[in-house]
């Protein structure tokens, strides 16, 4: 049920892109358990001027390479099952596509269940 958007600076490369997405997705099947065919995701790149952060915050050094993971998911996730989440897929991004750890800001949305329709005009969740 996650909903993931991936948003970085604009000049990467298709494969560059599809190992970003591949990446944040093995993260959350393997450090919270989603299904391995539950998998939606915007990949959007962004003008420099369009992407503001501060280079240090809380003692960070980012860098232009920034990658900003932003994931809309169900209520329910123990924070201990976040904190694992997020150290997973800094350790995968970071093996491929070789993403600097310090490079990836991630933000977990979370909405009540009845707030999801996956097509046909239902709210399959609602039910169950």
């Amino acid at each position: 049920m996650p909903f993931v958007r991936i948003f970085l600076r604009a000049g990467t490369t298709p494969e560059y892109r599809k190992a970003l997405g591949d990446g944040v997705h093995r993260a959350l099947v393997e450090a919270i358990a989603i299904p391995p065919d539950d998998r939606f995701q915007v990949i959007s790149e962004h003008a420099a001027a369009d992407l503001i952060y501060d280079l240090q915050y809380l003692g960070v050094q980012r860098s232009d390479r920034i990658v900003f993971v932003q994931i809309t998911m169900s209520q329910g996730r123990r924070p201990q099952q976040k904190r694992r989440l997020f150290k997973r897929m800094a350790e995968i991004l970071e093996e491929s596509p070789g993403l600097a750890r310090q490079d990836l800001l991630v933000s977990v949305l979370e909405t009540s269940w009845e707030n999801w329709s996956f097509g046909n005009g239902e709210a399959q969740y609602m039910d169950t």
